[in-house]
C-alpha cells in the first residue's frame, strides 16, 4: 500500500553550482511511503508523517546552504563550532566563493552535484531512521514551482532574524510583478529578473571589504544569534542595497529605483519570496 502527501512543504535554500556559483532555490517537496497497514488500517498516520518530515526538512534543507561534498571544486574544513569552505566555479574555475558558518547553516550532500535527484536520494537515506518499521520504501520528490513568466534566483542573509533566515547564504526562486501607471509591465519584470539572475543581495553595512575592481570579491560578515557568519563572492554576483534584505525592503528598493528613474510615473512592485508570499510596495 502507498501513502502519499503532495506538496508536503516547500524548502527555500541556496546551493553551490559548478558554473553559476551561489544559487538561491525553492522546491516543493512531495512524499510517497510504501508499507503494510497497521492495526489502525494505516500505512502511517498523516499527522506523524507531516510533523516528522516537515521538521526534518526544516532543520536540514530549508534555509541552508547545500554543498556537494564529493565535488572536486570544493575544499572544506569542519571545526568545533563552524564549517569553512571554498568553492571554485565558472569557466576554468576562475571564480571563488568562500563561506564560514555554524554547522547547522551548511548541509553537505554526499554527491558530486546538487540536483533534485541527488538531494532526494540523500534525504531518503537519512529519513529511513526516523519512520516506523512498517515503512518499506520512501520516495521523496523535489520540484520547482511552475512559473509561467519571468523569475530569478537570489540569496541573502538576515542577521537580525530570530530564526533560520539569519543564515548568511540561503535563498529563493522568486517571481516579481511590476505595474507602471496601473498596467502590468512585463518588460520591466524581465529586466529585473535578468539583472538579479543568481545574485546575492547584500546589505551595505555587512560589507567588510570594498573592492575597487570587479576582479575581486565582496566579503560580508556579521554575528547573529546562531553564531558568526562570513561570505565572500565575486562583485559581479552581488547587488548591494542600503537596508536589510527582507522581501519588504527588496520590494521597496525596486520600486524606489523605478521611481527615481521615471519620476513622472507611478509604480507597484509585488516581490515574491519563494512560493506564495512576499511584499507589495508603491511609489
Amino acid at each position: 500500500m502507498h501513502l502519499f502527501v503532495d506538496n508536503l512543504t516547500n524548502v527555500d535554500f541556496s546551493y553551490l553550482h559548478p558554473e553559476r556559483g551561489l544559487v538561491g532555490e525553492t522546491w516543493l517537496a512531495s512524499i510517497v511511503l510504501e508499507g503494510a497497514l497497521d492495526q489502525q488500517g494505516m500505512v502511517c498516520d498523516f499527522g506523524i508523517v507531516k510533523k516528522t518530515l516537515r521538521k526534518w526538512l526544516d532543520e536540514n534543507i530549508d534555509h541552508c546552504l547545500l554543498v556537494a561534498d564529493l565535488s572536486s571544486q570544493l575544499t572544506h574544513q569542519i571545526n568545533a563550532t563552524d564549517t569553512q569552505l571554498s568553492w571554485k566555479f565558472g569557466n576554468k574555475q576562475q571564480h571563488t566563493i568562500e563561506c564560514k558558518s555554524p554547522h547547522q547553516a551548511i548541509t553537505l550532500i554526499r554527491n558530486k552535484i546538487i540536483s533534485p535527484e541527488t538531494v532526494s536520494a540523500w534525504c531518503v537515506e537519512q529519513l529511513r531512521q526516523l519512520l516506523p518499521d512498517t515503512i518499506d520504501q520512501i520516495s521523496l520528490n523535489f520540484k520547482p514551482e511552475v512559473i509561467d513568466h519571468h523569475f530569478y534566483h537570489y540569496s541573502h542573509g538576515l542577521k537580525k532574524h530570530a530564526g533560520n533566515c539569519q543564515r548568511i547564504a540561503h535563498g529563493h526562486r522568486s517571481t516579481i510583478e511590476i505595474s507602471c501607471d496601473g498596467k502590468r509591465d512585463h518588460a520591466l519584470e524581465k529586466e529585473w529578473c535578468a539583472k538579479w539572475r543568481d545574485t546575492y543581495i547584500g546589505t551595505r553595512e555587512d560589507l567588510t571589504s570594498l573592492p575597487e575592481t570587479e576582479s575581486v570579491n565582496h566579503q560580508f560578515s556579521y554575528r547573529s544569534e546562531q553564531g558568526d557568519f562570513t561570505l565572500s563572492l565575486p562583485v559581479t554576483a552581488c547587488h548591494i542595497i542600503n537596508t536589510d534584505t527582507t522581501v519588504e525592503f527588496i520590494a521597496q528598493h525596486i520600486v524606489q529605483t523605478l521611481k527615481s528613474q521615471n519620476p513622472t510615473h507611478s509604480f507597484q512592485v509585488k516581490a515574491y519570496e519563494g512560493i506564495g508570499k512576499g511584499a507589495i510596495a508603491f511609489a
